[in-house]
Formats: structure tokens, C-alpha cells, sequence
């Protein structure tokens, strides 16, 4: 229906940074109604999934198909200017968390798959965050292990805290994830402001 890598190569050519992730979610939505004017393009759509209710960010669709699309913004400070515009990131932290919410998407995906109205889900990460993709020295806490994401990385079936993971680290994501695919993660290179930036796609 869509080829994601094209849209955002597409968008990275005017957007090479963003303010937020509402300002990526709405680029890329906006992006993705110019390249595809067949579809229609809605933003956080409200869909009931087991028993419970979720929004997407972005749902795309046409009389006999549909794409769900989840996007995570992170960011580290970076004050820049841009085509004339400036840019002030602020360092965001809670990365193990950040890693820990972008699985939940994914695992929200494989599951908004299974509904008959919707046949493909993309996660999509964007960060200047070098600690999500960078794997971790030895020294480095291994609390947030089994979400690690970084280049090669591959993630699958029930991933969790290690046992005795502060309630403030994991606050509000105590319940483990499981996936019910396996993938193997691999980053791309969206834009070069600092050399920095990169995005991780998933595609169910």
C-alpha cells in the first residue's frame, strides 16, 4: 500500500529535524497524504484491542486496505538552525524506558494486525540518541537488558525487568512484553545534523 522507506526518505529531503513528536507524527502524516492521495490519512485513531482501548498514531487507509503506524521522537540537547528555522532539543533520558515503550508498540502492532480492517503496522524510532543504538559497555546497567535496541540486536518473545528493577525506573511498565514475531534491528541513517541522527523501522 505504502513503501515507508520511501516516504520518509521523502520527508528527511524538507525535515531533517523536528520540534516533537507531534511535529514528526504530522510531517510524516502530511508527507504520506501528498505521496498517496488514494488514501486517507487520519491521526490518533482510536481502535478497541483486546477488551481495552488504544490510539494510533497514524492510521492510513482505503476501501480494501489499512496501515497502523507507531512513531517515538527522542531526543539529547541539540540547538541548531535549520533552512532559517532553530531547533532546541532538550535531553529527554529515561532511555531504558524510551526502548521499553517502543517494544510496547511493537507488540501493540502484532496485535492491531490480527484485526480484520487493518494488514500492516510500521514502528518507526527517530532519536539523535546515540544510547539507543550504540550497544552498551559492561559497565552499564542491565536492568532494561531484554530491551536493549541497538544495531544487530534482535528482540522476540517474552522480554522483561531484571529481577529487582527500581518501581522508578520501571513506573507504569512493570508488565513484561511478548512478542510473537522476532525481529533483528538494524538502524538507518534519516539525516546528518551532527551525524547523530538515525531511525529504526519495523515493519509487521
Amino acid at each position: 500500500m505504502i513503501r515507508i522507506k520511501d516516504v520518509l526518505n521523502e520527508l528527511r529531503q524538507v525535515r531533517p529535524v523536528f520540534h516533537s513528536e507531534a511535529d514528526f507524527q504530522h510531517a510524516l502524516a502530511w508527507t504520506i497524504h501528498d505521496k498517496y492521495s488514494d488514501l486517507n490519512v487520519r491521526l490518533e485513531k482510536r481502535v478497541i484491542l483486546n477488551g481495552g482501548e488504544i490510539y494510533l498514531d497514524i492510521f492510513i487507509f482505503n476501501n480494501s486496505k489499512s496501515v497502523a503506524i507507531e512513531v517515538k521522537y527522542k531526543t539529547k540537547n541539540l540547538d541548531i538552525l535549520v533552512n532559517s528555522e532553530e531547533f532546541n532539543l532538550k535531553n529527554q533520558d529515561a532511555q531504558d524506558q524510551g526502548r521499553y515503550d517502543f517494544i510496547k508498540d511493537i507488540s501493540r502492532l502484532e496485535e492491531a494486525t490480527k484485526m480484520p480492517n487493518i494488514n500492516t503496522g510500521f514502528a518507526i524510532l527517530l532519536t539523535n540518541d546515540e544510547s539507543y543504538w550504540s550497544e552498551p559497555s559492561r559497565n552499564v546497567s542491565t536492568a532494561d537488558k531484554d530491551f536493549r535496541i541497538h544495531e544487530g540486536k534482535t528482540i522476540k518473545a517474552q522480554l522483561s525487568w531484571k529481577e529487582g528493577t527500581s518501581e522508578g525506573t520501571m513506573s507504569g511498565r512493570k508488565e513484561p512484553i511478548t512478542l510473537e514475531g522476532e525481529y533483528i534491528l538494524h538502524w538507518k541513517d534519516y539525516s546528518n545534523l551532527e551525524k547523530k541522527k538515525a531511525n529504526l523501522d519495523i515493519y509487521l
